[in-house]
């Protein structure tokens, strides 16, 4: 490694990560990011004011849980925005929503999951279609839960650049957002009738999930790309658990379940059907 840098950082300490974020939060990481581990992991050290990466991981390892997720916040990119994947939502209104006010109507009760939900663009766009298409007497709600505690703090805020809202239509801005005024200015917030649907929590989909309620959507998008094959399966074999039969997985342009998973049924365009 280059003598240039500012913390020693060896190819063993690269392993030490790799098997950390493995064993942690099933995140794969390749050998092409052994440079984006030593940028984006010395800011964490210069903070902590400390000397090298072996103290660094050594510090990792005596903390636990709480210096894990500073670690996987580090590491992981966090960049989304209103309605991304518009498809999705489409189908979601067009065909999901009405599918569900008639399978669901003893309970008149939805639950969608936003499994790896970011900074809060996903489940509060999935909450202004469950506002729009779902009758006021019905019990439409939101789980939002990411293994990184800031962006769930984020999200629960519910402000946001204007730019987040790019392709956003005017009509909806309108009916679900706040503009900003003077020192706010550029920035909008959530309205609080969309807020109030959405349950907000942290989850590392390693581990146990606390959720209880049968949930009828899980949007797990761009989240897997991080897992290996092993991984994958393990974790769409357990949302296959969750949903019930004929309920729907949404996942990231660039992700499938070929090969990994045999339960669900592609209908195109990154959504699946759960077959059984």
């Amino acid at each position: 490694m280059s003598s240039e840098r500012e913390f020693h950082y060896t190819d063993n300490d690269f392993l030490r990560v790799k098997k950390l974020v493995y064993d942690f939060a099933g995140i794969d990481l390749n050998e092409s990011k052994k440079n984006l581990v030593y940028n984006r992991l010395a800011k964490r050290i210069r903070f902590l004011e400390q000397d090298s990466f072996d103290e660094y991981l050594t510090y990792v390892e005596a903390q636990g849980e709480s210096e894990f997720i500073h670690l996987i916040n580090a590491i992981t990119t966090n960049l989304t925005f209103f309605f991304r994947e518009n498809h999705h939502f489409e189908f979601l209104a067009e065909t999901v929503v009405p599918e569900l006010l008639q399978k669901n109507q003893s309970s008149k009760k939805i639950r969608i999951w936003s499994a790896g939900c970011s900074t809060g663009e996903e489940p509060y766009s999935l909450a202004i279609v469950l506002k729009e298409a779902v009758p006021k007497d019905w019990d439409a709600k939101v789980i939002a839960t990411d293994l990184d505690t800031n962006v769930v703090n984020t999200a629960q805020k519910g402000v946001y650049k204007i730019d987040r809202l790019k392709g956003v239509s005017e009509e909806r801005k309108k009916n679900w957002f706040l503009k900003g005024k003077g020192s706010n200015s550029g920035y909008v917030k959530v309205k609080p009738e969309v807020q109030s649907i959405i349950e907000f929590g942290q989850i590392n989909l390693m581990n146990d999930w606390p959720i209880k309620d049968q949930i009828d959507v899980i949007f797990c998008r761009n989240v897997v790309i991080y897992f290996d094959k092993e991984t994958q399966s393990r974790l769409f074999d357990r949302y296959a658990d969750l949903l019930s039969e004929k309920r729907y997985l949404f996942v990231g342009h660039s992700e499938s379940l070929y090969k990994v998973c045999d339960r669900f049924e592609l209908l195109g365009k990154t959504i699946y059907q759960k077959k059984y």
